[in-house]
């Protein structure tokens, strides 16, 4: 209910005459009743407080104060009837429960504000003053207050009841689920007993009955709105049947509470029956519980048709094709239903609803018989017996379609006929495979082909010991048939079980006992032939774990047997149970072998001459194995460790060794690598030097090189007198046995100097053909013809000379003496002066790549020196500057005696001929060689200044004579004239 003010509030409130009060209580009442307050503030329309002060005396000793009252009180009265008719005619705005109580709600209100203000002090003062005056008004109003408060009443009692069923009626609107729904419905109907039982005013036939179809309403619009067929087989099949399912139950559960109250106010005695009309509270509901049922119906033979249709069928039969084409029909099924263009759950399209519920079950008989028809083509062509069996004890156990899960269960004869075909294709398989079967991975030929021959009885026998969970079955003439065929198959399997063991067994007790007695390793050939004798040292010869493939199979058949479940002999399972002992000794043997093989291919031909002693050494440790030990021997872990042992000792030795010959292998790589040919640097000004000076650097730079290079190869000789001592014992440097060591040395040393001087000359001939500029000449002008400072024969000669000295080098090397690693001294030579020196040059100079490395330097510097030589013919257009004889070619000149526009043009040319020279570029590159041309082309200029001298000097001779001869012809002319 709403809280009202109090009567005190209201009357404190308009005690103060203020209309923006006055207005704050009518919007109040504006939001309680939901209508304009004036007809329920009519009090205060009429007449102030301070209209009525002063006692009542007062008031009735004034006629017209008397009439005035009257007049308001008579419009009281009329007011207050109005208010009254009007709620009796309002109705409840909604057809739900909730606006019941919303109803009664808004009476209490309206009502409530009546009568409070009936009680405020005022108006019991007018009321007073009506009573004594004697107003035939008063009797009126009496009837009609008590109307008003027999009317409020009533709203107030039926608002406190139906206030209690406020949160059933809720759970039915708003309620999370329909589990919701059905917890609420009994205590909802216990509520509306209590109310019927209770209630002074709403225990009527009309006002209950109107409350209950309000429930039936809302019942029927929460299920409409859930199990809604547009959306309901979209979901989820469970979700969707689960829906229609709950939402009858709901249905269902309205009426079934309702009889149960009934029958329980029945039983009572005490409280008036319940004879509603039946008709408006269940027509609508237990129809729409009947579609709920119809639905639920539909959802379950769509269930129905998939187990049926799943994949077990599609295995069984092979054709999933024709299974997706029924089950198409089936989804489409619903899509009628889906579209139906009414409300199936109005009562008014019942005979619509029957035709769209016909067309599905006839839709579904056809698709029953297709099934069938399919089923029975299907049984005729199976796949697999197992698997078909399986699938009719599912569908024996399984709910499906009663006419597709009858026909089903007629198809055990179709099983057996199809057992009786896979049993013949695995007698046929076996027949044919048996002398030769296909075996898994690492399984051996005997229990391989067990496990074969197993797995295809397995494979008999897995289907027939189904089938006895059939006793029918089984216990026809055709069952009995087919065990008798199984019975027979499997005896052929187990007869050559049986003989496959024997011959093993056989064979195993007769080469057991030579295998175990064979040696734990064998010596070899790269051929791949057994080495009987140790003692010749061959290089091609190695080692190998004698451990017989015969061995391994007989102990992977015992354990394969044995976990079949088979017998073997005794000494097969002792070699057997002896597996990891033989492991560990075939690990260690092969790592002991694989240390030896590593060793081996590490030493180079002279390292294994040198060390041959200590190899026979070691090869007699191993050879042990070869001949002593076999696998019955006890004492294998013993001599893997003597072998390791000593190939550890023999590793210590051969480590030591190539440390040695790393550090001259060091040595030699610094002697190839070294570079002879060490060329100077420009400075900051750009000057390079000339040629002889460039030759000069690189001879001292290489001068460097070579003695440190020479010191380098000195040192080699202590190492190789050091790995004398570790293998010899002395430190001669000239062992006998090490002659060919020093020899394989003393040719890797020539083989870094070849290297070195090759290199050397190749990278200076790339030098050459550079673009960085290295050394300068200078052009001169030598009359008659251009030369170079020096000549291009010195510079040829010194280049020449550079690589002549690259390859002298190789003197500084001496050789040893025959047989040692000692420096050979000087030898004294009958008719030398001179000893003679035993290097490395004399063979180094004759090989041919040096020679023609050199030869090709050769031709590359005179290419160049060509090349310089065409450029310089380019300045030779100046030539006649200093070919031409001055002195002649002055006075022939002279001779002509030329005018001055011919001197001018003389002078003009010597000029053009000076600036052109100007222009002309100081230095020119080609590659390597840097050209200095400023010598030439200043004696160029000087050669065409003298020209111009001349002619100046003989311009000046002419000009002289003329002016003399001018000077002598003026002074006889003035002789003349004087005479």
């Amino acid at each position: 209910m709403f809280d009202l003010p109090d009567s005190g509030c209201f009357e404190e409130l308009l005690s103060r005459g203020d209309g923006e009060e006055e207005q704050k209580i009518i919007h109040f009442l504006n939001v309680v009743t939901g209508e304009e307050a004036p007809s329920a503030l009519f009090f205060f329309k009429n007449i102030r407080e301070e209209e009525v002060e002063g006692g009542v005396e007062v008031l009735l000793s004034n006629p017209g104060m008397v009439e005035k009252l009257e007049q308001c009180v008579m419009n009281w009265h009329t007011q207050i009837t109005i208010v009254i008719e009007e709620q009796k005619r309002k109705k409840p705005q909604g057809p739900g429960p909730l606006a019941e109580i919303e109803f009664w709600r808004e009476r209490v209100a309206v009502f409530s504000s009546l009568s409070e203000q009936l009680n405020l002090q005022v108006v019991k003062k007018i009321l007073d003053v009506m009573t004594r005056a004697d107003s035939f008004i008063m009797q009126e109003l009496e009837k009609t207050t008590a109307e008003l408060s027999k009317y409020h009443e009533e709203s107030v009692n039926n608002v406190q009841f139906l206030t209690t069923m406020e949160r059933h009626f809720r759970n039915l609107v708003t309620g999370l689920d329909f589990k919701v729904v059905l917890d609420t419905i009994p205590e909802l109907m216990n509520g509306l007993r209590m109310i019927w039982i209770l209630s002074r005013h709403y225990n009527t036939d009309e006002r209950l009955e109107s409350l209950m179809e309000r429930i039936a309403w809302e019942l029927s619009e929460r299920v409409a709105r859930v199990v809604n067929v547009r959306v309901l087989f979209k979901d989820k099949r469970v979700v969707a049947k689960a829906k229609a399912q709950d939402g009858k139950q709901v249905l269902d559960q309205w009426k079934a509470s309702y009889f149960e109250v009934r029958a329980r106010i029945e039983k009572s005695d005490r409280d008036p029956r319940w004879e509603f009309d039946r008709k408006k509270l269940f027509e609508k509901t237990d129809y729409m519980a009947s579609i709920c049922q119809d639905l639920y119906n539909i959802l379950q033979t769509l269930d129905e048709f998939y187990i049926i249709f799943g994949p077990e069928l599609k295995a069984v039969t092979g054709d999933p094709k024709r299974i997706d084409e029924v089950l198409h029909r089936v989804n489409c099924l619903v899509e009628p239903i889906e579209e139906v263009s009414f409300d199936p759950f109005d009562i008014r399209k019942m005979s619509s609803w029957k035709m769209v519920m016909q067309e599905f079950r006839t839709e579904v008989q056809a698709i029953e018989r297709e099934a069938i028809n399919f089923i029975n083509y299907s049984f005729k062509t199976l796949r697999s017996s197992s698997a078909a069996f399986d699938l009719l004890l599912k569908f024996k156990h399984i709910r499906s379609r009663d006419a597709i899960n009858n026909q089903l269960m007629k198809k055990f004869n179709d099983i057996l006929a199809q057992y009786c075909k896979e049993m013949d294709l695995l007698n046929d398989l076996f027949m044919k495979l048996k002398d030769s079967p296909p075996l898994n991975k690492n399984n051996p030929p005997v229990a391989g082909a067990i496990i074969w021959e197993r797995f295809l009885l397995d494979r008999m026998r897995y289907p027939i010991r189904r089938f006895k969970e059939a006793r029918e079955m089984m216990d026809s003439e055709e069952g009995k048939a087919v065990v008798s065929k199984f019975l027979e198959v499997a005896m052929r399997m187990r007869d050559y079980e049986v003989e496959l063991f024997n011959q093993w067994k056989a064979e195993t007790n007769q080469t057991l006992s030579l295998l175990m007695k064979r040696s734990v390793l064998i010596m070899v050939n790269s051929a791949g032939a057994v080495c009987v004798d140790s003692t010749q040292l061959n290089t091609d010869v190695c080692y190998s774990v004698n451990f017989a493939p015969e061995l391994q199979e007989i102990i992977s058949e015992t354990k394969y047997l044995d976990h079949l479940g088979i017998l073997t002999p005794s000494e097969a399972q002792n070699v057997a149970l002896q597996e990891d002992k033989f492991l560990r000794h075939i690990k260690g043997l092969n790592k002991l072998v694989n240390r030896y093989h590593s060793l081996m291919d590490n030493l180079n031909d002279a390292e294994f001459s040198l060390m041959a002693d200590q190899v026979q050494e070691l090869r007699r440790e191993l050879s042990f194995g070869c001949r002593r030990v076999n696998w019955n021997f006890l004492g294998i872990p013993q001599f893997v460790q003597r072998g390791n042992q000593a190939t550890s000792k023999f590793e210590s030795l051969v480590n030591q060794i190539q440390k040695n010959e790393r550090d001259i292998d060091d040595k030699l790589k610094s002697i190839e690598l070294a570079n002879l040919f060490k060329f100077p640097m420009a400075d900051k000004n750009g000057y390079l030097p000339g040629i002889k000076e460039f030759c000069d650097f690189i001879e001292c730079e290489r001068a460097k090189a070579m003695n440190l290079l020479v010191n380098k190869y000195a040192a080699i000789s202590p190492l190789l007198t050091k790995i004398e001592s570790l293998i010899m014992g002395t430190s001669t440097g000239k062992s006998k046995r090490m002659a060919q060591f020093y020899a394989y040395w003393e040719h890797k040393i020539f083989d870094s100097l070849r290297k070195m001087v090759l290199h050397n000359i190749q990278a200076f001939n790339t030098a050459l053909m550079g673009t960085t500029p290295l050394f300068q000449i200078d052009t001169i002008l030598a009359a008659p013809e251009i030369a170079l400072l020096p000549k291009s024969s010195e510079v040829y000669k010194l280049i020449r000379q550079c690589v002549g000295d690259c390859v002298e080098s190789t003197r500084l090397f001496v050789r040893w003496m025959h047989g040692s690693c000692i420096q050979c001294p000087p030898q004294h030579v009958d008719g030398e002066d001179k000893p003679f020196i035993f290097t490395f040059y004399s063979e180094v100079c004759q090989l041919p790549q040096i020679n023609e490395q050199a030869t090709a330097i050769s031709q590359t510097m005179q290419r160049l020196l060509n090349g310089i030589s065409a450029y310089l013919k380019t300045w030779m257009s100046y030539r006649s500057l200093w070919k031409l004889d001055k002195a002649i070619v002055m006075e022939k000149f002279a001779a002509k005696k030329p005018s001055c526009v011919m001197y001018d043009e003389k002078f003009q040319f010597y000029v053009r001929v000076s600036n052109e020279v100007a222009k002309q570029p100081l230095v020119k590159h080609e590659h390597i060689i840097r050209l200095n041309l400023e010598p030439l082309a200043r004696a160029v200029q000087e050669n065409a200044q003298a020209w111009v001298t001349s002619l100046g000097r003989l311009l000046n001779d002419s000009a002289r004579e003329e002016l003399f001869n001018l000077r002598n012809e003026l002074l006889v002319r003035t002789n003349v004239a004087l005479f």
